[in-house]
């Protein structure tokens, strides 16, 4: 199993539009944050996680020609609105692309991209097929994922776990029995927007918490935005936690 961060900033990027900010106007690469997603490699399949107004560069920077299908988290700006750019994958594979969420991001999607639904036999538009889950297990594709409920200020929000590798963004509580769903992951990613307080967002500290209760061998932050330089910041982490960065890879054992 491969992991990509194909995103690892905020719902505004970093840089920031306007910002001049150190971290902002860092040379390092690994400060260039575009907005959150990852592909997830496994059983022959590439599973995407969100696919937010970046995905088009973000496959183009990664040469990626492919998904087999998309899992969305929720239905925040940041997480849905590449939608539209499958059009290209639609083209080139001749398929229709699952896109499994809840009943209520599914409704979301819905109603943002309407011209989807539409008879118009001419209109350039995504081909993609709704698919619901709910709280237990489902297959994407042949492969298992588990959703990982989680709390986004008053919105209800799913990671998802396979196997031995969980993802989970944009949380800011993680009820107990969510927890449990975590135990004996190998690898965490977890949401972890700056260290200073956010009523909706993990901070790097809340998020380190998740993680030694979760006890992991390794845990990515993303969901990152400009209060936090890599190179500067990461000596701050406790081990085996790291900021993760756009085009990280990772491999995790299957099981």
């Amino acid at each position: 199993m491969r992991a990509l961060f194909l995103g690892t900033g905020t719902s505004v990027g970093v840089p920031q539009v306007g910002c001049r900010c150190e971290v902002c106007t860092s040379s390092d690469p690994r400060d260039k944050r575009t907005r959150p997603s990852l592909l997830l490699e496994t059983g022959g399949k590439r599973l995407l996680i969100d696919i937010g107004p970046d995905f088009r560069a973000q496959m183009l920077r990664e040469g990626i020609d492919s998904v087999d299908a998309v899992l969305l988290t929720h239905a925040h700006a940041d997480h849905i609105l590449g939608i539209d750019d499958l059009r290209a994958v639609n083209n080139r594979t001749g398929r229709s692309i699952p896109i499994y969420a809840t009943e209520r991001t599914h409704a979301a999607v819905r109603r943002v991209f309407f011209y989807c639904f539409e008879s118009d036999p001419y209109a350039s538009r995504p081909r993609f097929e709704p698919r619901f889950f709910g709280e237990a297990p489902f297959e994407a594709e042949g492969v298992e994922a588990v959703p990982v409920r989680a709390i986004h200020g008053t919105m209800e929000v799913h990671g998802f776990r396979f196997g031995k590798f969980a993802y989970v963004t944009d949380a800011k509580v993680i009820p107990p029995e969510s927890l449990a769903l975590l135990e004996g992951v190998e690898v965490l990613v977890l949401n972890a927007l700056r260290f200073r307080d956010h009523p909706t967002h993990f901070t790097v500290d809340e998020a380190c918490a998740v993680v030694e209760k979760v006890g992991p061998k390794r845990a990515f932050l993303t969901h990152m935005g400009h209060g936090i330089m890599h190179g500067r910041d990461s000596a701050r982490l406790p081990a085996g936690v790291e900021f993760a960065w756009d085009g990280l890879e990772i491999e995790i054992g299957d099981g």
